[in-house]
């Protein structure tokens, strides 16, 4: 069986990439499909790994600006020749899952979170961007709505890395999702008996996330 791992970006080690792992600890000789790469951003795990870059990696910059790009993903991905992979592993939270797949072969989409700048969050991203993607986003966001939706169709099985993301993907996507929890290394802390007078913020540092908010209660 021949299986493909789509993960919409490869550009730092965060808690997307961790799940990446774990795809690759259950099939070690998957090829690895993602819009782009920085092998020297990513974990000797992923770098022992088949690598295939849609188009978007090869455009200027485009290693520090892919987000940019954003447009641009959802036909580099639909480029892709995927005939050639029984099984597919879509990692989403940006364009992941939008590959074309054969009839015969089976797509299963763990999702991180629905593209967050393009639904729920989408007036918060656009408050805060320049002057000319303010101008550019309901164009482009209601084109990617449209195409996040229909792609939907293409995944014969969703996994939510919660109940709220399971939640978010029914609400956009009208599709059920099992949840299954991404790994942690328990063993890296215990759980204290005492509670004391300060909170613990975990997270990286964007905007959505509200660090502010945590920071000044």
């Amino acid at each position: 069986m021949k299986v493909a791992i789509v993960h919409y970006w490869l550009v730092g080690m965060r808690g997307g990439e961790k799940v990446l792992e774990a795809f690759l600890d259950m099939y070690p000789d998957a090829v690895i499909i993602t819009h782009v790469y920085d092998p020297e951003k990513v974990s000797a795990k992923v770098r022992q790994h088949e690598v295939r870059e849609t188009f978007i990696g090869r455009l200027p910059g485009a290693k520090k600006h892919y987000q940019k790009y954003l447009p641009f993903m959802p036909m580099a991905l639909e480029l892709m020749d995927m005939q050639e992979f029984d099984l597919i592993l879509s990692s989403e939270s940006g364009p992941a899952k939008g590959i074309i797949p054969r009839p015969d072969a089976t797509h299963i989409s763990y999702c991180h979170s629905p593209m967050r700048y393009i639904w729920d969050h989408y007036h918060v991203y656009r408050a805060q961007a320049g002057r000319v993607a303010r101008l550019a986003m309901p164009i482009m966001a209601h084109k990617l709505r449209v195409w996040d939706v229909s792609t939907a169709a293409r995944v014969d099985q969703f996994i939510a890395n919660s109940s709220f993301i399971r939640q978010r993907i029914g609400k956009y996507y009208r599709r059920d999702a099992d949840v299954i929890f991404p790994p942690v290394d328990t063993e890296e802390f215990q759980i204290s008996n005492e509670v004391g007078e300060h909170y613990l913020l975990a997270g990286e540092m964007v905007s959505y996330k509200r660090a502010d908010l945590a920071a000044c209660s």
